[in-house]
């Protein structure tokens, strides 16, 4: 079983990250950090866009962990950047069956700021195909879940 981790902070080392090694705590994992790769905004078409490297490390995981900062009442810009680039690109069933979850951490969210990321987060899974397994927002909660 391989899990990806694909973290969508600028930093590499934050309260992100952090979060998810307590979520993954006991497992084998690769981290994707999101900074590292040039991914170009929908509609720009570049010759080192790397869009397409994250795809297949996608593809390559049987369960995928996307974690975002809450910034500016939202998700990071880098994953909503990712979550553009699929529309229209990326064929609907590519991860079928893959087990998705959230991670979606900062200080003192909203309950619309969580309950609009959980909604996104779970209809981008669902229309690629991933079983939505939920988000996970704090340490009690990446603690008493199973991956």
């Amino acid at each position: 079983m391989k899990i990806l981790f694909i973290n969508g902070s600028p930093n590499k080392n934050g309260n992100t990250a952090n979060l998810a090694s307590q979520l993954l705590k006991g497992n084998d994992y690769q981290t994707l950090h999101l900074v590292d790769y040039k991914i170009y905004s929908y509609g720009q078409k570049f010759n080192d866009d790397q869009f397409e490297e994250v795809i297949e490390k996608m593809s390559q995981a049987d369960k995928i962990i996307m974690g975002s900062p809450l910034y500016w009442h939202s998700m990071s810009g880098a994953i909503r950047n990712l979550l553009d680039r699929f529309y229209g690109t990326v064929n609907q069933g590519l991860f079928q069956n893959k087990d998705f979850y959230f991670i979606f951490q900062g200080y003192a969210p909203t309950l619309q700021q969580l309950e609009a990321g959980e909604y996104t987060m779970g209809r981008f899974a669902r229309m690629y195909g991933m079983n939505f397994k939920g988000m996970i927002t704090n340490s009690k909660e990446a603690k008493n879940t199973q991956i």
